[in-house]
């Protein structure tokens, strides 16, 4: 058999395959198809109204108060003690036993035996006009303090990395869920075609134990999934065209690719392979527009000293300074992972009195000129800066294998964090919710992760509970169905 032949029965099994799916059987095998196609567009009308062009601005359920979200996770989880939750009676308690009523049936993530309390390692005061207490690791941040809405009394159900990263992001601890992001970008699309409505950058030297998953689609369309960009070199990588391609070819390329998944997609009715068409169109418009959006060398010398960014260089500073630039630009959800913020004072490396200090340093400015810097351009109010961690730490000292070591650590704790959010449409210079005394249990005004993603989704002006996605044959939505009883936290909206 020569080549022509062997093309031409090729080219016969393919379509033979083809015509069995979708044309014999009295059309059962379209009728399939169709019925894929169906679940994905949902019964009641499209979900994904165009998918040439997925991220058209969409107008919301109701009138939103924050047009974006620029999320900024401290992934390890920073010590709420050690910040935003002044407790000086766990100062008094300092060095001695942990009582049994706080261990009894308790499960901590490192912590065997009878632990010693510890006290905060740094002092608090009050500051701004509102008063909110902060302790002296946050100073820069400590100006902006009447712009920020902190809540003390969250709490979530997991203790380990992973599953509460993914609890905070996707509403489930499990793998598959859609990330806020992908929330936030499935029912709002974007204000800019040439860049993704859905970015995220990273520091720190890691991704957050939970993986790419905190920024995945889900049961969504996969065109709503983040974008992971850099702040060093290409902000995604070969975008720039290969030696000897032109851009004049790379537009004949993908003319011609297009209309091979046009015909694709009118065969197989799959809505994926039309998106996948705008996708590539989105990778050629951001070989242009990408690029600039990224460049923080255009950006004046006092702005750089502003932020303290260092152009060229992969840090924090630099992607809060990317960050606001996606922001003008039209991105509906920028989302900055920050890792290190583990401190379970097992070395140096993770100790309160040397890694946490060395963090707060790095985080401080450039998140006190994120806010100064919206604020001057007319953007918080309309945009949401959420801060956070995935849990708390415990009011007791870690003793990894009961041992009580040279280093100054705590334990993860699930029973109370601290969150703050600003813009956006939250209340300034407010402090909401309560720990007990020694700062171990949220107490008053106790607000779940899924409360928290009510709010934001609120903010944005959907309805928790009538915002959803057909998948697995029920409605989801992030506020999870699975656990009701969630609520918009109506005290943090001005």
């Amino acid at each position: 058999m020569n080549l022509f032949q062997q093309l031409q029965h090729d080219r016969a099994q393919h379509l033979t395959r083809r015509h069995f799916l979708s044309r014999c059987g009295v059309g059962l095998g379209a009728l399939w198809l169709a019925s894929q196609g169906n679940r994905a567009w949902g019964s009641t009308g499209p979900l994904l109204k165009d998918p040439s062009n997925p991220f058209a601005p969409d107008l919301p359920q109701f009138a939103a108060k924050a047009k974006r979200v620029i999320y900024l996770h401290m992934a390890g989880s920073p010590s709420q003690l050690e910040l935003f939750d002044h407790k000086p009676e766990l100062t008094k308690l300092d060095g001695k036993e942990c009582p049994q009523e706080f261990l009894a049936g308790k499960q901590f993530a490192f912590i065997q035996g009878v632990p010693k309390m510890l006290g905060s390692q740094f002092p608090f005061h009050q500051a701004g006009k509102s008063g909110q207490w902060i302790s002296d690791r946050l100073p820069n941040l400590e100006t902006m303090i009447d712009e920020m809405c902190i809540v003390k009394s969250m709490y979530t159900d997991q203790f380990n990395h992973g599953p509460a990263q993914l609890l905070v992001h996707t509403g489930s601890q499990n793998l598959g869920n859609p990330s806020m992001g992908a929330w936030a970008t499935y029912g709002l699309g974007s204000e800019n075609n040439n860049l993704p409505g859905f970015i995220v950058l990273t520091s720190g030297g890691n991704n957050p134990d939970a993986g790419k998953s905190v920024w995945g689609s889900g049961y969504l369309p996969s065109v709503y999934q983040g974008v992971q960009c850099r702040s060093q070199g290409d902000p995604v990588l070969y975008l720039a065209n290969p030696d000897g391609v032109s851009s004049a070819m790379r537009r004949r390329t993908l003319d011609t690719l297009s209309k091979i998944n046009e015909r694709i997609a009118k065969d197989a009715g799959d809505p994926e392979t039309v998106t996948r068409i705008a996708q590539y169109e989105m990778a050629y418009r951001m070989q242009v527009h990408g690029s600039d959006a990224f460049d923080i060398k255009q950006e004046s010398a006092a702005t750089h000293q502003m932020y303290g960014t260092q152009p060229g260089q992969e840090s924090f500073a630099n992607n809060c300074l990317v960050a606001r630039r996606l922001a003008e630009r039209g991105v509906r959800y920028i989302q900055l992972f920050d890792w290190g913020w583990d401190s379970h004072g097992t070395s140096a490396g993770d100790d309160l009195k040397n890694s946490f200090v060395n963090k707060c340093k790095q985080i401080d400015q450039p998140i006190a000129a994120l806010l100064k810097d919206l604020k001057q351009r007319g953007l918080l109010e309309e945009t949401l800066v959420i801060w956070s961690g995935e849990f708390g730490r415990t009011p007791m000292k870690e003793n990894r294998g009961g041992v009580n070591g040279p280093f100054v650590g705590r334990d993860h704790h699930p029973s109370a964090f601290s969150l703050w959010m600003a813009g956006g449409g939250v209340k300034p210079g407010f402090s909401y919710g309560e720990t007990d005394p020694i700062g171990y249990e949220a107490m008053t005004n106790k607000v779940s992760i899924h409360d928290f993603h009510a709010t934001v989704l609120q903010l944005l002006g959907f309805d928790h509970e009538k915002f959803t996605y057909p998948s697995q044959g029920v409605n989801q939505r992030l506020s999870n169905i699975t656990k009701p009883g969630s609520k918009v936290v109506k005290d943090l909206i001005a």
